[in-house]
């Protein structure tokens, strides 16, 4: 096991942060379905949302792994023998790839547990990047934002028991708006970004959106299987290969800051969506898509919906009135509420701080 990290740490504390997203033309990400598709482009359209995870690492107990998340019952396990079941096994397993031992792992998240915003690989990459600051500081070379990226997502991948895409890694090293273009990862590196506002835009954007949280949350994997194996028996090829076009406009139109063009496109796409699995969005989440619909306002499911979250798009005027009828619905159903718009342009932070003494 690595005692040095836990070394350093009893004189140090190493914190990492890094935000979640709101999403269009997700599961391109997934190789599954990028490397077939190919030739229509696969990408994907995030917005790093200002909701951070935030990762401490601190000294514990020798040969052992403590780890707190929100959302999560604390649990303390041997080093040597880290369960990769667990709720908590992607935090488990990324100790466990650096050989961490006598460390506490703390993990705050602002955002509802299963969202479907991209937390849990928020925290990942967060915790990714605080065992890098330390493997840095024992002699290893620096690790860039893509090499943090490719190794969330690899530890990630080799646990889960689903194909896993990369956008909620990017969003959550890169910040900001951002259109992601899906590549082969041999002769050419696994994902291109192209930044569709600039930070000085960001502020004003982020007024035209709306963010909802169902209050029912969501497990990705069960729609995903679903749209996995669809696509593997050769269903909805040309719905595929639609939204992957539809996605790059819906970039553009984003980048002209053409928004009625964009909020066709958004609800287009959703529609798409629904047609090959009606389960991805809920009675709320309907409710929600209806009213923005209604609104002039295009909305779409974040990740790969069946719950967690909803998102928006519209004219100023359009959104400060479907925000009052969001709220309107959200208002009887426990748990469902709004959530902040600010765009994140940040994205991944490390830092480390001496410890005080006594």
């Amino acid at each position: 096991m690595n005692e040095a990290f836990s070394k350093m740490l009893e004189t140090m504390t190493v914190e990492a942060s890094a935000p979640c997203r709101v999403d269009m033309g997700g599961t391109f990400d997934i190789r599954t379905f990028y490397l077939p598709l190919r030739r229509y482009r696969p990408c994907t359209v995030n917005l790093a949302i200002a909701l951070r995870t935030r990762v401490r690492l601190m000294a514990f107990d020798a040969g052992k792994i403590h780890i707190a998340s929100t959302g999560f019952e604390s649990a303390t396990f041997p080093a040597h023998a880290m369960p990769f079941d667990h709720p908590l096994g992607l935090v488990c397993a990324i100790a466990a790839y650096w050989g961490a031992s006598g460390i506490k792992i703390q993990i705050d998240s602002p955002s509802p547990p299963k969202s479907a915003l991209g937390g849990s690989s928020a925290a990942a990459v967060a915790l990714m990047a605080a065992f890098c600051s330390l493997a840095e500081k024992d002699k290893e070379k620096p690790f860039s934002r893509r090499e943090i990226v490719s190794l969330a997502h690899a530890v990630e991948e080799s646990v889960a028991a689903v194909p896993c895409g990369l956008q909620d890694q990017v969003a959550a090293a890169y910040g900001g708006v951002n259109l992601w273009s899906w590549q082969d990862g041999v002769r050419m590196p696994s994902f291109q970004r192209v930044s569709l506002i600039p930070r000085r835009s960001v502020d004003r954007f982020s007024t035209n959106l709306l963010i909802a949280y169902c209050g029912i949350p969501h497990e990705s994997s069960n729609i995903n299987r679903i749209w996995v194996q669809q696509f593997i028996n050769g269903l909805f090829r040309k719905e595929w290969a639609e939204m992957a076009g539809l996605t790059r406009e819906f970039a553009s139109a984003i980048s002209a800051n053409d928004l009625n063009t964009a909020i066709a496109i958004m609800n287009q796409e959703t529609g798409l969506r629904q047609k090959m699995t009606p389960e991805v969005l809920d009675q709320t989440g309907r409710l929600l898509v209806h009213a923005a619909v209604e609104e002039n306002c295009g909305a779409r499911f974040t990740g790969a919906g069946g719950g967690g979250c909803i998102w928006a798009i519209g004219e100023k005027g359009h959104i400060n009135r479907l925000n009052y009828q969001w709220q309107n619905i959200l208002t009887p159903i426990k748990g469902a509420y709004l959530l902040p718009t600010t765009i994140d342009t940040q994205g991944l932070l490390c830092s480390a701080t001496l410890n005080r003494p006594g």
